[in-house]
């Protein structure tokens, strides 16, 4: 089965289990916070979409590695590594906010190679395969061609570091100056907002707190929509061995090629010692 049609038929059944359970978990027990990250929290919808998709890449390509957010990780020590985001946005959707999808990225060893997310509140299925281009609904898409920051709305997606306030004081500090250098600033902290920076809608994306199936299938869709993606201070993003990768920070900057140039000096003139580290 072709990676295109696969991923998107996935992303469809899928959609189907969120739509059904949107508006329905509100204020229900099974929401509960995971225990490593006080704001990220889990829901049965989660582990429903998580199994439906693993399930059809076992199906389908049973000697591939396969890593989900929340069932976790199968290593066939495979050249090719699925990597599932049941529900990014999680907290979205369980609060009744439609910004969140679902997500699937497939790398060849340390590369994205191919990727799919839907947000299945606005009935959208992003597709991009490496040197294919990328598509919203079959239609291509492409970032911003705007090249001045103050032209264009930004996303800096960031949670309060409780462990660590100072942190979250230094990271305010760097906002505040990005956000006098952009046109507006906006955040649904999903891939609701990465999605619309691949179709030009958002400037660019900036986030310090990820984790490896946060970015595989968002690179793909960003680069084939003809923009950057590299970690927050514009180095390649290492995804070396991704099965022992599940518990490392990944920083992310995203932008079309000029605008990623304009938010990298400014984090580059952000001097806080280790901030950027």
């Amino acid at each position: 089965m072709p990676y295109k049609n696969f991923i998107i038929q996935s992303l469809k059944e899928a959609a189907i289990i969120a739509n059904k359970n949107f508006g329905k978990v509100f204020g229900k027990i099974i929401e509960q916070t995971k225990k490593i990250d006080n704001n990220q929290v889990v829901t049965k919808t989660d582990l429903d979409i998580g199994n439906l998709l693993t399930g059809k890449i076992q199906q389908y390509f049973p000697d591939h590695n396969i890593i989900d957010e929340e069932i976790g990780i199968i290593n066939n020590k495979s050249s090719l590594t699925w990597v599932v985001d049941p529900i990014d946005g999680t907290s979205n959707f369980a609060n009744v906010l439609p910004m969140y999808g679902i997500m699937i990225g497939l790398l060849k060893d340390d590369s994205p190679v191919a990727g799919g997310i839907v947000l299945p509140f606005f009935n959208e299925i992003y597709f991009a395969e490496k040197g294919q281009g990328a598509f919203c609904n079959a239609k291509q898409i492409h970032v911003t061609d705007k090249t001045n920051l103050k032209e264009v709305p930004l996303v800096y997606a960031m949670d309060a570091c409780r462990e660590n306030p100072q942190s979250t004081y230094k990271e305010c500090q760097l906002l505040t100056k990005i956000m006098l250098n952009i046109r507006n600033y906006r955040s649904s902290n999903s891939c609701y907002d990465i999605m619309m920076v691949a179709k030009g809608k958002y400037g660019g994306w900036l986030n310090r707190t990820t984790k490896i199936w946060d970015n595989v299938a968002p690179q793909i869709i960003i680069e084939e929509a003809g923009g950057k993606y590299t970690d927050f201070i514009g180095k390649k993003i290492d995804y070396s061995n991704p099965v022992s990768k599940t518990d490392k920070n990944f920083t992310v900057c995203a932008a079309s090629p000029p605008l990623h140039q304009k938010l990298q000096e400014i984090i580059k003139n952000h001097n806080y010692s280790g901030f950027l580290s």
